[in-house]
């Protein structure tokens, strides 16, 4: 994410532009001084302080290691910073970066969220159905993402909507439940989603929720929409 990623500097759709041009196949690689431990079958094989970080265009951030570092874990070395290896996700059971586990990729440190509390209007309806429409609402600036607005439950009518088995993942939102609409001539599934425990720097918006444009007639003032 960030970087490489979303609409990031060296994304393949950056929303802005070097000058001059950034050469194609540009990679970059930096020091993480952070506490990166992994876990397999219950041993600890992985607590470092050298990691690296590596961005590069169409792929994941990964951390990189000192080759001496990693054991017997399966492990590719990493032209770009000789001496280093990257290790396979799937290679171990649990990562953890200074105390916090991790579930699919490292945290970017290039990432940010900022939850702001605005008065931008947020309409939501389904089959000429309003489900919300308000003012108060909160606007979340991801980086190398679009904004997009949340609102509190007590705002939405709570009565259409139902929980759903779906849940995804954000390293910077948490764990995310989503909500399906039900009314009386349709179903519409996981057309919302919330954040019921996010980290601290998503707090704002913890059990507040954003709604899917592509499921629900979403009018949203944004900037540079409206």
């Amino acid at each position: 994410m960030t970087l490489v990623a979303g609409r990031g500097p060296l994304s393949a759709e950056p929303a802005g532009w070097f000058s001059p041009a950034v050469p194609p196949g540009v990679v970059y690689v930096e020091p993480h001084p952070r506490r990166v431990q992994a876990w397999r079958a219950g041993a600890l094989v992985i607590d470092t302080e050298r990691a690296l970080l590596i961005h590069r265009r169409g792929q994941p951030l990964s951390y990189l290691f000192p080759a001496e570092e990693v054991g017997d874990l399966p492990a590719e070395p990493e032209p770009e910073a000789p001496g280093h290896v990257r290790v396979p996700w799937d290679a171990v059971d649990t990562w953890r970066e200074e105390g916090r586990e991790l579930v699919h990729y490292p945290p970017n440190p290039y990432h940010r969220v900022d939850c702001r509390p605005t008065t931008r209007r947020l309409r939501v309806r389904i089959g000429g159905v309003t489900l919300v429409d308000t003012v108060d609402t909160m606007i979340v600036f991801e980086t190398a993402l679009e904004p997009r607005l949340y609102v509190d439950p007590a705002l939405v009518r709570g009565e259409l909507l139902r929980p759903s088995t779906t849940t995804s993942y954000c390293n910077y939102k948490g764990y995310a439940t989503y909500w399906s609409f039900v009314g009386a001539d349709r179903v519409v599934d996981d057309v919302a989603w919330s954040y019921p425990e996010p980290p601290p720097e998503s707090l704002p918006i913890k059990g507040f929720l954003s709604f899917d444009p592509a499921r629900a007639d979403v009018t949203a003032q944004l900037p540079g929409r409206n």
